[in-house]
């Protein structure tokens, strides 16, 4: 059984009350969901026509809130907050959300991406079900 996805505006609402949201000049956000194409098409260019109709999704809790620390020590990084989806998904349910408040696009893109990488290579399981 999934959890509940937040929120987004809320978590944006947040974070511009934060102490350091003087300091934040872009938020970006991602949002991973379950697709149907499976990973080795997307990312291999294997496609054996097999389709996702869901996964299983877990993750290393006590390695996530690690990660996200150091996120926070990202250049030009002021704000960081992350929700992990777990157990089974269905098509188009959240897998996660990242929330970066950096202070200059560059920063802000390179943190999101190298956090979303460290996530996604290090800290989850995600076993495709398929149809």
């Amino acid at each position: 059984m999934s959890k509940v996805s937040p929120d987004i505006n809320e978590w944006l609402k947040e974070a511009k009350a934060d102490p350091r949201a003087s300091e934040v000049g872009m938020y970006l956000v991602h949002n991973g969901t379950v697709r149907e194409e499976p990973k080795k098409m997307v990312r291999e260019n294997i496609d054996d026509g097999s389709r996702v109709n869901g996964m299983f999704f877990d993750y290393n809790k006590e390695r996530l809130e690690q990660v996200v620390e150091e996120a926070k020590s990202y250049p030009g990084v002021k704000y960081v907050r992350v929700w992990l989806n777990e157990g089974e998904l269905n098509l188009g349910d959240d897998i996660m959300y990242v929330l970066i408040g950096g202070d200059i696009r560059p920063n802000t893109i390179s943190a999101l991406e190298k956090l979303v990488g460290i996530i996604k290579t290090e800290l989850v399981v995600e076993d495709e079900r398929y149809k």
